[in-house]
């Protein structure tokens, strides 16, 4: 094999390569190949893999999946990478642990489970194993960018990808990095933040923690954006709080309007809502704090 040949193939901008993700359950009760084969479980694996891959990869760009198998006793996924740094990022991801950690925490919200689901998987190109030398990325590279992709989409998949993008709702504003992807069908919902889709869901207390231990004097420019759409912060309410808890500090003020917040309402105080409100006054760095990815340069 050229090596050399292949990595300056790689440095082009015409990159492309193809690799064999196998995902296995290791739980009892979760068997990802009988659940494929059911109509109603096919989207929710599925969506779970999208999800996992735009976590793994930083996005929806640079990547594809060609086709989902039955590669007994593994779900077998073929992925078709068009960026060299994509395919970089997603090798990194599968090196730490966190595309099984993902795929199996998404899996985890989308099917009838409450148990965290322990995924164990393989990643191969051609006949290479890349498991077994995955610390020379650019090796794998190699591996990857040889098996050049020779097959489209199949149907299904197809399929299964117009369905996910039909949840997108209404059209994204000019220059607004979130827009909320409903399903009906399902719980959670998700939602899109520069480019890269996370489940949405009831804030928690380590939310309301965060945001009051980092929001600093912003609070109250948080406060006006969700007061459009909370009648509990309207009027008077953001300036009370600020007097009634002036001696606490910032802190304390910021609690207090998230608590207040998430009293009023309930189940609709939602982690989508708070990041929507936190974009309405550039406040990117605390959202990306709020979803736990690392900043934006």
């Amino acid at each position: 094999m050229d090596g050399k040949k292949l990595m300056s193939n790689c440095g082009s901008g015409s990159w492309t390569g193809s690799v064999f993700l196998f995902l296995q359950s290791d739980s009892a009760h979760i068997d990802l190949l009988d659940l494929y084969k059911e109509d109603d479980q096919k989207f929710n694996i599925f969506k779970a893999l999208k999800l996992a891959l735009s976590d793994a990869v930083g996005g929806l760009e640079g990547y594809e999946v060609l086709k989902v198998h039955d590669a007994q006793p593994s779900l077998g996924v073929l992925i078709k990478f068009v960026e060299e740094a994509k395919c970089r990022r997603f090798l990194q991801s599968y090196s730490s642990g966190s595309v099984q950690q993902f795929f199996g925490q998404h899996l985890s919200h989308l099917l009838p489970t409450e148990e965290e689901i322990p995924i164990t998987t393989q990643l191969k190109a051609g006949s290479e194993t890349l498991d077994d030398f995955l610390k020379d990325e650019d090796l794998c590279l190699q591996h990857i960018h040889r098996e050049q992709p020779d097959r489209l989409r199949d149907d299904e998949v197809s399929e299964l990808e117009q369905k996910l993008q039909s949840l997108l709702v209404g059209e994204r504003a000019p220059q607004a990095s979130i827009s909320l992807v409903k399903d009906p069908t399902l719980a959670p919902n998700c939602f899109y933040f520069q480019s890269r889709v996370f489940d949405d869901r009831q804030l928690t207390v380590a939310d309301h923690q965060c945001f009051a231990s980092n929001v600093g004097k912003d609070w109250k420019k948080v406060g006006r954006s969700l007061q459009k759409s909370c009648r509990a912060l309207a009027g008077s309410a953001i300036d009370n709080l600020a007097y009634e808890y002036e001696r606490e500090g910032l802190y304390e003020q910021a609690y207090q309007l998230l608590s207040k917040f998430m009293q009023a309402e309930g189940k609709a105080a939602t982690l989508s809502r708070l990041i929507t409100a936190l974009e309405e006054n550039k406040l990117v760095g605390m959202a990306e704090i709020m979803l736990k990815i690392q900043p934006t340069e």
